[in-house]
């Protein structure tokens, strides 16, 4: 049932933010990157597989938070880089995001669980579930839509996600075939640094 809830409020907010940047992507055709970015996020939430999830309020709020704040951003404020290079930025940033989650595939989710420790492609590399914590789609974003909401929006996001990446390693740590993938794989944000 609160799988179910979890999805449901998910397409909600989705559904809310695209209302109000889907009319803006033909002024602003870089809205419309992003846009890709968080309906493909919700879509491999709607078909993950089934698994063990936690089901502590702090694990829930933090990743409800972390997911669900940057739907919240207004497609309105100054531009601080050139809507070309941050549409570039912003494609690059969806590619590497994409292709993580490609990986994940149907393991992708939103609260912390147990879908099967993926070791392939960007999981190989560093841990897959961070790149939304880094992804540079946001960060371009809120280059080209510079307001004191957003900031507060993606500040609260960001915030959001690397506590749920503590949470979420602290709850799959209980599973050995993970420890055994977290010694392997170091990095937990950016390859090579931490």
């Amino acid at each position: 049932m609160i799988d179910l809830l979890e999805r449901a409020l998910l397409l909600l907010v989705l559904g809310w933010f695209l209302v109000r940047f889907v009319p803006s992507s033909t002024q602003e055709p870089y809205n419309l990157l992003l846009a890709v970015s968080e309906v493909f996020t919700v879509l491999l939430v709607l078909i993950r597989k089934p698994g063990q999830m936690a089901s502590a309020p702090y694990v829930w709020a933090v990743a409800v938070v972390g997911t669900c704040a940057p739907l919240f951003v207004m497609p309105e404020g100054a531009i601080i880089i050139p809507p070309a290079t941050g549409a570039s930025v912003m494609f690059a940033g969806l590619l590497i995001s994409l292709s993580a989650k490609l990986f994940l595939n149907r393991s992708f989710g939103i609260v912390a669980a147990n879908r099967g420790v993926k070791s392939r492609g960007p999981s190989g590399w560093y841990a897959t579930r961070c790149i939304s914590a880094i992804s540079l789609p946001k960060q371009a974003s809120l280059l080209l839509s510079m307001s004191v909401w957003n900031v507060a929006v993606y500040s609260i996001g960001w915030i959001a996600l690397l506590l749920r990446i503590d949470a979420e390693e602290a709850f799959l740590s209980k599973d050995a075939q993970y420890r055994n993938y977290a010694q392997a794989v170091r990095y937990r944000l950016i390859p090579g640094i931490c």
